[in-house]
C-alpha cells in the first residue's frame, strides 16, 4: 500500500517539489533502493531476532517515514522518506514471509504464498486509493491515517501465534545456495517483475497524465489492474502446485512481451487503459512461481527462509531500482519505447530459456 499510493500522485509531486522525469523516476526509485539496501540486513535479522521482531521493526520504520512523506514538500526530504518506506519494507516482507512459508505444508506452499501475493496486491490495490483520496484531501491526513494503520497491524502480530525460531546464518551459506537452479531462477524472475514494474509504474502514469487522463482515472485504472492481479495470483499458486511453476511462468511472460510493446504505442487514451488494466498483470503474477521456486530451493539447500526472502528482496529491489531510475532518464532521452522495448526483449529472452531449459531436461 505505502509504494503504490505514489502512482496517482506522481504529477502532483513533479509540480509541488519540481521534479522533471527524471526526477519523478528517482522519487519512485527511492522504495526500492531503500528496499535494496535493506534486503540482506532483513534477512539475517530474521535468524538473529526472529521472524516476529523483524515485521514489527520494518512496520515501525514504515509507519514513521509515511507520516514524514505526507507532511513533505521538498524533494530531498520525500526521496528520503521514501527511502526509509523501503527499508521497512525489507525487514517486513522478509520476516512476513519467511513466517508464512514455514508454517505452510509443503505441497501447498504455492498456494499459500500466492495467497499471501494477494494480500499484497490488496496492499497495492488500495495505495492507489489513498493517493486518490490524498489528491483530494491533502497528503499529510492520507499519509498519518496510513500510518496509524501499521501501527494496528503491529498490534495485530501479538494476537497470532509465535513463530518457529529460525537457527542464524550469515552470507556465506546464503550465497552458497544460490548455486541451486530453483532458487537463482527464481530470484531472476523476482528481479524481472521488478524491472517490468520500475518502467511502468513511472512511464504509464506520466503518459496517461499527458495524454489528459486525471489523477483518479489513472488511480482507478491501477486499482482495476491490481484487483485483477490479485485474483490471479492464488490460482498462479495453486497452478504451480499442481502442475509445476514452469506453466504460470510461460503465462505470465508470454503476456509481459504483449503488454511491453503496446502501452507506449497507443495513442488513445481510452485504449491504453483496458490494455494496461488487462496487461499489467502479467508482471505481477510472475511473483507467485518465483517466490516458491526461492522457497523450495533454500529448502533443499537448508538456507533459512528468512535469509532466502532476503535474497528475493535484494533481487526485486535491484530489478525496481535500476528500472525506475533510468527508464525515466532513457525515456527523456529518447522515447518511452526504448526502455519498453528492452523490457519486451528481457521477457521473451526468459521465455525462450524455458523452453531451451526443458528441451535440454528431456535430452
Amino acid at each position: 500500500m505505502f509504494f503504490t499510493a505514489l502512482t496517482p500522485l506522481l504529477p502532483h509531486y513533479t509540480q509541488v517539489a519540481h521534479l522533471s522525469k527524471a526526477g519523478a523516476g528517482i522519487l519512485v526509485a527511492a522504495y526500492p533502493l531503500g528496499t535494496l539496501v535493506g534486503a540482506l540486513p532483513g534477512g539475517l535479522l530474521t535468524g538473529h531476532l526472529g521472524y516476529r521482531k523483524t515485521v514489527l521493526l520494518g512496520l515501525a520504520l514504515m509507519g514513521a517515514s509515511t507520516l514524514v512523506f505526507g507532511f513533505a514538500s521538498a524533494a530531498a526530504v520525500l526521496v528520503s522518506a521514501r527511502f526509509v518506506q523501503g527499508l521497512g519494507g525489507a525487514c517486513t516482507w522478509a520476516g512476513g514471509m519467511a513466517w508464512l512459508a514455514t508454517e505452510a505444508p509443503p505441497e501447498r506452499r504455492g498456494e499459500m504464498i500466492g495467497t499471501a501475493m494477494g494480500a499484497a496486491v490488496g496492499g497495492a490495490l488500495f495505495g492507489p486509493v489513498v493517493g486518490a483520496i490524498a489528491d483530494e484531501i491533502g497528503t499529510g491526513l492520507a499519509f498519518a491515517s496510513a500510518a496509524v494503520a501499521g501501527g494496528v497491524l503491529m498490534a495485530a502480530a501479538f494476537a497470532v501465534p509465535a513463530p518457529r525460531e529460525p537457527v542464524p546464518q550469515g552470507l556465506r551459506e546464503a550465497f552458497t545456495a544460490m548455486g541451486d537452479r530453483r532458487l537463482s531462477f527464481g530470484l531472476w524472475l523476482t528481479m524481472l517483475a521488478g524491472l517490468a514494474f520500475g518502467v511502468v509504474d513511472v512511464l504509464a502514469p506520466l503518459r496517461m497524465a499527458n495524454l489528459g487522463v486525471g489523477a483518479l482515472v489513472i488511480a482507478g485504472t491501477f486499482l482495476a489492474s491490481a484487483a485483477l492481479e490479485a485474483a490471479l495470483s492464488p490460482v498462479a499458486g495453486r497452478a504451480a502446485d499442481r502442475r509445476g511453476t514452469i506453466v504460470p511462468i510461460r503465462f505470465s511472460l508470454t503476456g509481459a512481451v504483449a503488454i511491453s510493446l503496446l502501452a507506449p504505442t497507443l495513442a488513445s487514451p481510452w485504449v491504453l487503459i483496458p490494455v494496461l488494466i488487462v496487461g499489467m498483470p502479467s508482471f505481477g503474477t510472475l511473483f507467485t512461481p518465483a517466490m516458491t521456486l526461492v522457497s523450495e530451493g533454500a529448502q533443499h539447500r537448508r538456507l533459512d527462509q528468512g535469509l532466502a526472502f532476503g535474497l528475493g528482496n535484494l533481487a526485486w529491489a535491484v530489478g525496481q531500482a535500476v528500472a525506475a531510475s533510468g527508464s525515466g532518464a532513457v525515456a527523456q532521452a529518447t522515447s518511452d519505447l526504448v526502455p519498453y522495448s528492452l523490457l519486451a526483449t528481457a521477457c521473451l529472452a526468459t521465455l525462450c530459456l524455458t523452453w531451451i531449459g526443458r528441451g535440454q531436461r528431456e535430452r
